[in-house]
Protein backbone atom coordinates (compact mmCIF):
# COMPACT_ATOMS: atom_id res chain seq x y z
CA UNK A 1 0.00 0.00 0.00
CA UNK A 2 1.53 3.41 -0.75
CA UNK A 3 2.43 5.55 2.19
CA UNK A 4 1.83 9.24 2.13
CA UNK A 5 2.36 12.09 4.67
CA UNK A 6 0.87 15.65 4.77
CA UNK A 7 2.33 17.42 1.66
CA UNK A 8 5.25 19.71 2.22
CA UNK A 9 4.07 22.30 -0.39
CA UNK A 10 0.23 22.28 0.60
CA UNK A 11 0.43 25.88 1.10
CA UNK A 12 2.79 27.33 -0.87
CA UNK A 13 4.08 31.34 -2.01
CA UNK A 14 4.46 30.92 -6.01
CA UNK A 15 4.93 32.83 -8.26
CA UNK A 16 1.51 33.20 -9.69
CA UNK A 17 0.68 34.58 -6.12
CA UNK A 18 2.95 36.70 -5.88
CA UNK A 19 2.04 38.34 -9.10
CA UNK A 20 -1.27 38.24 -8.06
CA UNK A 21 -0.70 40.12 -4.66
CA UNK A 22 1.97 42.31 -6.41
CA UNK A 23 4.31 41.94 -4.01
CA UNK A 24 6.27 39.62 -2.53
CA UNK A 25 6.61 39.14 1.76
CA UNK A 26 10.33 38.02 2.22
CA UNK A 27 9.14 37.44 5.62
CA UNK A 28 6.89 34.90 3.97
CA UNK A 29 9.16 33.11 2.00
CA UNK A 30 11.97 32.80 4.58
CA UNK A 31 9.13 30.93 7.00
CA UNK A 32 7.89 28.74 3.87
CA UNK A 33 11.78 28.23 2.47
CA UNK A 34 12.39 26.58 6.73
CA UNK A 35 9.57 24.34 6.24
CA UNK A 36 11.46 22.59 3.21
CA UNK A 37 14.50 21.55 4.89
CA UNK A 38 13.34 20.33 8.48
CA UNK A 39 12.04 16.83 6.71
CA UNK A 40 15.22 14.28 5.34
CA UNK A 41 14.41 12.82 1.98
CA UNK A 42 11.03 14.94 1.82
CA UNK A 43 8.95 14.81 -1.19
CA UNK A 44 6.60 17.59 -2.30
CA UNK A 45 3.68 15.57 -1.53
CA UNK A 46 5.30 13.68 1.01
CA UNK A 47 4.96 10.53 -0.74
CA UNK A 48 7.46 7.96 0.11
CA UNK A 49 6.46 4.31 -1.05
CA UNK A 50 5.78 4.45 -4.05
CA UNK A 51 7.62 8.47 -4.22
CA UNK A 52 5.62 9.86 -6.79
CA UNK A 53 6.82 13.84 -6.54
CA UNK A 54 11.06 14.85 -6.71
CA UNK A 55 12.60 15.43 -3.39
CA UNK A 56 12.76 18.95 -2.11
CA UNK A 57 16.33 18.73 -0.77
CA UNK A 58 19.53 17.00 -0.46
CA UNK A 59 19.89 14.32 1.71
CA UNK A 60 21.75 14.46 4.55
CA UNK A 61 24.79 12.70 3.12
CA UNK A 62 25.14 15.23 0.16
CA UNK A 63 27.87 17.76 0.50
CA UNK A 64 28.19 20.38 -1.50
CA UNK A 65 31.94 21.41 -1.99
CA UNK A 66 33.41 24.58 -1.04
CA UNK A 67 34.55 26.43 -3.99
CA UNK A 68 38.02 27.14 -4.94
CA UNK A 69 38.92 30.82 -4.25
CA UNK A 70 40.02 32.90 -7.17
CA UNK A 71 43.22 33.99 -7.98
CA UNK A 72 44.32 37.71 -7.77
CA UNK A 73 44.54 37.74 -11.77
CA UNK A 74 40.76 36.21 -12.03
CA UNK A 75 39.35 38.69 -9.12
CA UNK A 76 40.68 41.23 -11.54
CA UNK A 77 39.42 39.93 -14.51
CA UNK A 78 36.05 39.61 -13.09
CA UNK A 79 35.71 43.12 -11.60
CA UNK A 80 36.47 44.14 -15.22
CA UNK A 81 34.11 41.89 -16.50
CA UNK A 82 31.33 43.02 -13.48
CA UNK A 83 32.53 46.73 -14.50
CA UNK A 84 31.21 46.34 -18.29
CA UNK A 85 28.11 44.29 -17.72
CA UNK A 86 26.59 46.93 -15.35
CA UNK A 87 27.01 49.25 -18.33
CA UNK A 88 24.24 47.24 -20.33
CA UNK A 89 21.05 48.49 -21.05
CA UNK A 90 20.30 46.79 -23.82
CA UNK A 91 21.11 43.47 -25.67
CA UNK A 92 21.69 42.77 -29.42
CA UNK A 93 18.49 41.57 -31.39
CA UNK A 94 19.79 39.00 -34.15
CA UNK A 95 17.52 40.82 -36.75
CA UNK A 96 17.80 44.59 -37.45
CA UNK A 97 14.60 45.10 -36.96
CA UNK A 98 14.60 46.07 -33.79
CA UNK A 99 18.22 46.07 -33.54
CA UNK A 100 18.55 45.52 -29.80
CA UNK A 101 16.27 45.05 -26.75
CA UNK A 102 15.76 46.42 -23.48
CA UNK A 103 17.27 44.80 -20.68
CA UNK A 104 15.17 43.61 -18.44
CA UNK A 105 14.99 42.55 -14.62
CA UNK A 106 14.76 38.76 -15.70
CA UNK A 107 18.24 39.70 -17.78
CA UNK A 108 19.82 41.43 -14.17
CA UNK A 109 18.79 38.81 -12.07
CA UNK A 110 20.33 36.01 -14.27
CA UNK A 111 23.30 37.81 -14.57
CA UNK A 112 24.91 36.95 -11.30
CA UNK A 113 28.47 36.88 -10.17
CA UNK A 114 28.39 33.20 -10.61
CA UNK A 115 26.97 33.48 -14.11
CA UNK A 116 29.79 35.75 -15.06
CA UNK A 117 32.51 33.35 -13.63
CA UNK A 118 31.35 30.62 -15.81
CA UNK A 119 31.62 31.91 -18.40
CA UNK A 120 34.57 33.59 -17.44
CA UNK A 121 36.33 30.18 -17.19
CA UNK A 122 34.24 29.01 -20.05
CA UNK A 123 36.77 31.97 -22.22
CA UNK A 124 39.83 30.97 -20.50
CA UNK A 125 39.25 34.28 -18.65
CA UNK A 126 39.13 36.33 -22.05
CA UNK A 127 37.36 39.08 -20.24
CA UNK A 128 36.09 40.39 -23.95
CA UNK A 129 35.27 37.24 -25.07
CA UNK A 130 33.20 36.23 -22.35
CA UNK A 131 31.25 39.60 -22.57
CA UNK A 132 30.22 38.88 -25.86
CA UNK A 133 29.15 34.81 -25.16
CA UNK A 134 27.36 36.86 -22.48
CA UNK A 135 25.26 39.18 -24.49
CA UNK A 136 24.17 36.07 -27.06
CA UNK A 137 22.79 34.04 -24.67
CA UNK A 138 21.17 36.78 -23.31
CA UNK A 139 19.50 37.62 -26.76
CA UNK A 140 19.11 33.45 -27.02
CA UNK A 141 17.19 33.56 -23.98
CA UNK A 142 14.79 36.47 -25.32
CA UNK A 143 14.23 35.10 -28.44
CA UNK A 144 13.96 31.49 -27.80
CA UNK A 145 11.58 32.29 -25.29
CA UNK A 146 12.31 30.88 -22.45
CA UNK A 147 9.28 32.63 -20.39
CA UNK A 148 6.74 31.57 -22.77
CA UNK A 149 7.72 27.64 -22.67
CA UNK A 150 5.29 27.06 -19.48
CA UNK A 151 4.75 23.53 -17.91
CA UNK A 152 1.15 23.67 -19.81
CA UNK A 153 2.94 23.92 -23.27
CA UNK A 154 5.69 21.55 -22.36
CA UNK A 155 3.80 19.21 -20.29
CA UNK A 156 2.85 16.49 -23.50
CA UNK A 157 6.53 16.42 -23.78
CA UNK A 158 6.84 14.90 -20.49
CA UNK A 159 3.91 12.86 -20.50
CA UNK A 160 5.54 9.12 -20.11
CA UNK A 161 8.29 10.57 -18.10
CA UNK A 162 10.70 10.32 -20.52
CA UNK A 163 12.89 12.87 -17.97
CA UNK A 164 12.90 12.88 -14.24
CA UNK A 165 14.15 15.34 -12.36
CA UNK A 166 14.76 13.53 -8.74
CA UNK A 167 17.03 13.37 -5.70
CA UNK A 168 20.53 15.28 -5.38
CA UNK A 169 24.18 13.20 -5.69
CA UNK A 170 26.92 12.84 -3.25
CA UNK A 171 27.56 16.50 -4.13
CA UNK A 172 24.14 18.05 -3.89
CA UNK A 173 23.59 18.14 -7.46
CA UNK A 174 20.11 17.49 -8.91
CA UNK A 175 19.80 14.90 -10.94
CA UNK A 176 17.87 14.95 -14.18
CA UNK A 177 16.88 11.09 -15.42
CA UNK A 178 17.08 11.04 -19.52
CA UNK A 179 14.33 7.82 -20.31
CA UNK A 180 14.48 7.54 -24.45
CA UNK A 181 13.06 4.23 -23.78
CA UNK A 182 9.83 6.57 -22.98
CA UNK A 183 10.13 8.43 -26.04
CA UNK A 184 6.42 9.54 -26.89
CA UNK A 185 6.11 12.28 -29.43
CA UNK A 186 7.55 12.70 -33.54
CA UNK A 187 10.75 15.07 -34.13
CA UNK A 188 9.82 18.75 -33.59
CA UNK A 189 11.54 22.21 -32.19
CA UNK A 190 9.27 21.48 -29.17
CA UNK A 191 11.23 17.92 -28.17
CA UNK A 192 14.69 20.57 -27.81
CA UNK A 193 12.26 23.48 -25.95
CA UNK A 194 11.37 20.37 -23.76
CA UNK A 195 15.48 19.85 -22.85
CA UNK A 196 15.79 23.48 -21.97
CA UNK A 197 12.85 23.49 -19.49
CA UNK A 198 13.90 20.24 -17.82
CA UNK A 199 17.74 21.88 -17.54
CA UNK A 200 16.38 25.01 -16.59
CA UNK A 201 13.90 23.93 -14.03
CA UNK A 202 17.14 21.65 -12.67
CA UNK A 203 18.98 24.58 -12.27
CA UNK A 204 16.01 25.97 -10.30
CA UNK A 205 16.69 23.08 -7.77
CA UNK A 206 19.97 23.48 -7.16
CA UNK A 207 20.98 23.93 -3.34
CA UNK A 208 23.28 26.96 -2.46
CA UNK A 209 26.87 26.63 -3.70
CA UNK A 210 26.24 23.91 -6.16
CA UNK A 211 26.18 25.49 -9.99
CA UNK A 212 26.08 22.13 -11.41
CA UNK A 213 23.58 18.66 -12.19
CA UNK A 214 23.72 15.38 -12.61
CA UNK A 215 22.57 13.59 -15.72
CA UNK A 216 21.39 9.69 -15.22
CA UNK A 217 20.76 8.20 -18.98
CA UNK A 218 19.41 4.89 -19.12
CA UNK A 219 20.26 3.39 -22.79
CA UNK A 220 17.87 0.52 -21.94
CA UNK A 221 16.68 -2.20 -25.15
CA UNK A 222 13.28 -0.31 -25.32
CA UNK A 223 14.24 2.32 -27.10
CA UNK A 224 13.11 3.04 -30.71
CA UNK A 225 11.64 5.95 -32.67
CA UNK A 226 13.69 7.39 -35.96
CA UNK A 227 17.28 9.31 -35.67
CA UNK A 228 16.78 13.36 -35.62
CA UNK A 229 17.61 15.31 -38.32
CA UNK A 230 21.29 16.68 -38.59
CA UNK A 231 19.58 20.34 -37.65
CA UNK A 232 18.17 19.15 -34.66
CA UNK A 233 20.98 17.63 -33.35
CA UNK A 234 23.32 20.87 -34.16
CA UNK A 235 20.67 22.80 -32.85
CA UNK A 236 20.93 20.63 -29.07
CA UNK A 237 24.34 20.95 -29.01
CA UNK A 238 25.14 24.78 -30.28
CA UNK A 239 22.30 25.73 -27.23
CA UNK A 240 24.14 23.77 -24.75
CA UNK A 241 27.49 24.44 -25.95
CA UNK A 242 27.02 28.25 -25.90
CA UNK A 243 24.35 28.76 -23.36
CA UNK A 244 25.01 26.05 -20.88
CA UNK A 245 28.69 26.38 -20.34
CA UNK A 246 30.12 25.05 -16.91
CA UNK A 247 26.64 23.23 -15.91
CA UNK A 248 27.68 19.24 -16.15
CA UNK A 249 29.47 17.89 -12.73
CA UNK A 250 28.72 14.14 -13.76
CA UNK A 251 27.47 11.85 -16.21
CA UNK A 252 26.06 8.63 -15.15
CA UNK A 253 25.04 5.92 -17.79
CA UNK A 254 24.18 2.90 -17.65
CA UNK A 255 22.42 -0.50 -20.23
CA UNK A 256 25.30 0.80 -22.10
CA UNK A 257 26.48 -2.32 -23.61
CA UNK A 258 23.28 -1.67 -25.90
CA UNK A 259 24.72 1.55 -26.93
CA UNK A 260 27.97 0.25 -27.49
CA UNK A 261 26.00 -2.30 -29.98
CA UNK A 262 24.31 -0.04 -31.63
CA UNK A 263 28.40 1.75 -32.23
CA UNK A 264 29.40 -1.40 -33.55
CA UNK A 265 26.24 -1.82 -35.62
CA UNK A 266 27.05 1.91 -36.96
CA UNK A 267 30.76 1.43 -37.91
CA UNK A 268 30.06 -2.03 -39.73
CA UNK A 269 26.88 -0.06 -41.49
CA UNK A 270 29.84 2.76 -43.23
CA UNK A 271 31.32 -0.47 -43.80
CA UNK A 272 29.06 -1.90 -45.41
CA UNK A 273 25.69 -0.80 -46.10
CA UNK A 274 23.16 1.26 -44.65
CA UNK A 275 21.35 -0.89 -42.15
CA UNK A 276 17.95 -2.00 -43.06
CA UNK A 277 16.21 -0.75 -39.52
CA UNK A 278 16.66 3.06 -37.78
CA UNK A 279 19.31 3.00 -34.73
CA UNK A 280 17.23 3.92 -32.17
CA UNK A 281 17.16 8.23 -32.62
CA UNK A 282 17.66 9.24 -29.01
CA UNK A 283 20.74 7.37 -28.24
CA UNK A 284 22.71 9.89 -30.33
CA UNK A 285 21.78 13.14 -28.85
CA UNK A 286 21.99 12.04 -25.88
CA UNK A 287 25.51 10.49 -26.16
CA UNK A 288 26.75 13.64 -27.75
CA UNK A 289 24.50 15.85 -25.32
CA UNK A 290 27.16 14.96 -22.71
CA UNK A 291 30.22 15.61 -24.65
CA UNK A 292 29.35 19.84 -24.90
CA UNK A 293 28.82 20.25 -20.67
CA UNK A 294 32.53 18.18 -20.19
CA UNK A 295 35.80 19.60 -20.33
CA UNK A 296 38.48 17.32 -22.17
CA UNK A 297 40.22 17.47 -18.94
CA UNK A 298 37.42 15.81 -17.04
CA UNK A 299 36.53 12.83 -18.91
CA UNK A 300 36.44 11.38 -15.71
CA UNK A 301 32.87 12.82 -15.08
CA UNK A 302 31.49 10.47 -17.47
CA UNK A 303 30.91 6.61 -15.73
CA UNK A 304 29.63 4.03 -17.72
CA UNK A 305 28.05 1.12 -15.76
CA UNK A 306 29.27 1.52 -12.08
CA UNK A 307 27.12 0.94 -9.23
CA UNK A 308 25.50 4.44 -8.73
CA UNK A 309 25.32 4.19 -4.89
CA UNK A 310 28.75 5.52 -4.80
CA UNK A 311 27.56 8.61 -6.79
CA UNK A 312 23.96 8.84 -5.57
CA UNK A 313 22.75 8.54 -1.59
CA UNK A 314 20.51 5.18 -2.44
CA UNK A 315 18.03 6.78 0.22
CA UNK A 316 17.68 9.76 -3.21
CA UNK A 317 18.44 6.93 -6.28
CA UNK A 318 15.24 5.20 -8.06
CA UNK A 319 15.27 1.61 -7.85
CA UNK A 320 15.62 1.40 -12.08
CA UNK A 321 18.90 2.64 -11.25
CA UNK A 322 20.33 0.32 -8.35
CA UNK A 323 18.71 2.75 -5.31
CA UNK A 324 16.14 2.48 -2.81
CA UNK A 325 13.64 4.52 -3.99
CA UNK A 326 10.33 3.07 -5.54
CA UNK A 327 9.67 5.80 -7.49
CA UNK A 328 6.31 5.70 -10.40
CA UNK A 329 5.89 8.12 -12.73
CA UNK A 330 2.09 10.23 -12.97
CA UNK A 331 1.99 12.77 -15.10
CA UNK A 332 -0.24 14.59 -13.02
CA UNK A 333 0.91 14.39 -10.07
CA UNK A 334 4.44 14.72 -10.88
CA UNK A 335 4.41 17.19 -13.22
CA UNK A 336 2.58 19.84 -11.40
CA UNK A 337 4.42 18.79 -7.99
CA UNK A 338 7.72 19.57 -10.03
CA UNK A 339 6.74 22.89 -11.40
CA UNK A 340 5.77 24.04 -8.21
CA UNK A 341 8.88 23.32 -6.53
CA UNK A 342 10.37 25.54 -8.80
CA UNK A 343 8.20 28.42 -9.12
CA UNK A 344 8.43 28.36 -5.71
CA UNK A 345 12.74 28.64 -5.17
CA UNK A 346 12.33 31.12 -8.48
CA UNK A 347 9.72 33.27 -6.38
CA UNK A 348 12.24 33.52 -3.12
CA UNK A 349 15.70 34.28 -5.07
CA UNK A 350 13.66 37.38 -6.84
CA UNK A 351 12.44 38.15 -3.45
CA UNK A 352 16.15 38.64 -1.93
CA UNK A 353 17.33 39.94 -5.47
CA UNK A 354 14.46 42.95 -4.91
CA UNK A 355 15.49 43.08 -1.18
CA UNK A 356 19.07 43.24 -1.77
CA UNK A 357 18.47 45.98 -5.03
CA UNK A 358 18.49 44.46 -8.08
CA UNK A 359 21.78 44.22 -8.39
CA UNK A 360 24.10 42.64 -11.21
CA UNK A 361 26.55 40.75 -9.98
CA UNK A 362 24.69 39.32 -6.92
CA UNK A 363 25.73 35.82 -5.33
CA UNK A 364 23.75 32.88 -5.65
CA UNK A 365 24.44 31.42 -2.95
CA UNK A 366 23.10 34.42 -1.00
CA UNK A 367 20.16 34.67 -3.46
CA UNK A 368 19.53 30.87 -2.44
CA UNK A 369 20.15 30.77 1.31
CA UNK A 370 19.55 34.51 2.14
CA UNK A 371 22.35 34.36 3.37
CA UNK A 372 25.91 36.44 2.77
CA UNK A 373 29.05 33.69 2.20
CA UNK A 374 32.15 33.78 4.67
CA UNK A 375 34.07 36.76 2.73
CA UNK A 376 31.38 38.51 1.56
CA UNK A 377 29.42 41.23 1.71
CA UNK A 378 25.61 41.75 1.14
CA UNK A 379 25.99 38.88 -1.56
CA UNK A 380 29.06 39.91 -2.98
CA UNK A 381 32.90 39.75 -2.61
CA UNK A 382 34.46 41.71 0.25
Amino acid sequence: MAATAQPILSETYTEKQTKQNGSVNIQDLHTSAAKLSIVENATVDGSTDPVKTPFINPSSISKVPDAPPLTSEQSTRYEKLLTTVKSWTTKPSSTPNPPEHPLTDSDRIWLTRECLLRYLRATKWNVHEAGIRLQATLTWRHEYGLETHTPDYISPENATGKQVLSGYDVAGRPCLYLNPGKQNTERSNKQVEHLVFMLERTIDLMPAGQEMLALLINFDKKMGGERPPLWQGKQVLNILQSHYPERLGRALVINSEFLYMVLRLRILSACLMPLPFAVPWLVWPFFKLINPFIDPATREKLKFDQDLRQFVPPSQLLKTHGGDVNFTYEHDVYWPALNELAAKKRAMITARWEQAGKKVGESEYYLRVGEKEAGTVGGHPS
